[in-house]
């Protein structure tokens, strides 16, 4: 546990498909500890979820309970799959528009062994022809809106949380409005470990960041028939020896990021709007982020911003506004 003076207020929990994370949260909603597991909700057993629960987060319940230590005292919150029809408890999705209002009404509660309540986040959908959900980020997206009042005071700022499934939300009012989802980073994997485009690659421990880049110019120019065609170049710019082996995974990187923030542009492009001067933060990995902020440079928009600490402030104005811990953080 850090120095911090901070009392220990809430145990909260990003527990999504493949792994749990858990935080200790002070009563200025930092963290003053973390736990990581690999207990995601497909990987347990029928039934795990109260042993994974107790096995990550058990000490701390016990840790600041003393005189009765089967006795949850901390209150507890959770967001992600968890609330999934396959978690620990379904907790059904709020419409769009949504504020963190309503994900306070829609939390649903699980009891756990020890007699705790673990307090449930639902995700959130967007109803329409082509409907979008979201679980987990939509309490990242919170947290930004939280940290940085930039976001609310902007006409139409978007908030991009690239991965597997990357998520570009449009914000305003302190509300998701809409959101569209790109399978960006699952059809990447697929199609290096699955098709015969990853037959000519070699992995390679740096980054090429002139290979990326013209993926990534390569998908926001017009004049080439989309995607399923263009990302066959991956083979053919190997075989005409103008990438070499080590290079084709990060020009197919770019490549697909390229056609995301292309289609991203083109949904703007019907507002009279563009990516450039858009207000827009990233929320996730630095790596990746500094990937997605390259490629957004190349649509004109060359302020990106990571927002730190998303999982962890989202978690704790919800659980504040539920009445589980005194008071929100507050926005920078």
């Amino acid at each position: 546990m850090s120095a911090s003076a901070s009392t220990p207020a809430l145990i909260a929990l990003d527990w999504g498909t493949t792994s749990l994370r858990a935080y200790l949260l002070g009563d200025d909603g930092v963290a003053l500890d973390t736990r990581a597991s690999s207990a995601g909700i497909m990987n347990l057993p029928a039934g795990g979820f109260d042993q994974a629960f107790e096995e990550t987060c058990g000490d701390w319940l016990g840790m600041f309970d003393s005189q009765a230590p089967r006795t949850a005292r901390l209150p507890v919150i959770a967001a992600g799959m968890v609330g999934s029809a396959q978690g620990w408890v379904e907790a059904p999705y709020v419409d769009t528009p949504a504020g963190a209002a309503a994900l306070v009404a829609g939390i649903v509660k699980v009891k756990t062994a020890r007699g705790g309540i673990v307090h449930v986040v639902p995700g959130v959908l967007e109803k329409g022809v082509l409907p979008n959900v979201m679980r987990g980020e939509e309490t990242q997206i919170f947290g930004a809106l939280a940290s940085d009042a930039a976001l609310n005071e902007a006409d139409g700022a978007l908030i991009g949380l690239p991965g597997t499934h990357a998520k570009w939300a449009f914000v305003g009012n302190d509300r998701i409005e809409r959101f569209y989802t790109f399978m960006t980073g699952e059809t990447f994997g697929a199609l290096r470990d699955h098709t015969i485009l990853g037959r000519t690659m070699h992995p390679s421990a740096t980054h090429d960041e002139q290979a990326f880049v013209r993926g990534v110019d390569t998908a926001r120019d017009a004049g080439h028939p989309g995607l399923l065609a263009t990302i066959f170049s991956t083979r053919t710019l190997g075989l005409t020896g103008q990438l070499s082996a080590e290079q084709q995974a990060d020009y197919l990187s770019g490549l697909l990021i390229g056609h995301e923030l292309r289609g991203l542009n083109e949904v703007l492009a019907r507002d009279q709007s563009s990516l450039a001067g858009r207000t827009l933060r990233l929320i996730g990995n630095d790596a990746l982020c500094d990937r997605y902020r390259a490629a957004l440079a190349r649509f004109g928009c060359t302020d990106a911003a990571t927002v730190a600490h998303a999982t962890e402030r989202g978690l704790y104005r919800i659980a504040a506004l539920a009445g589980l811990v005194s008071a929100p953080v507050r926005a920078a």
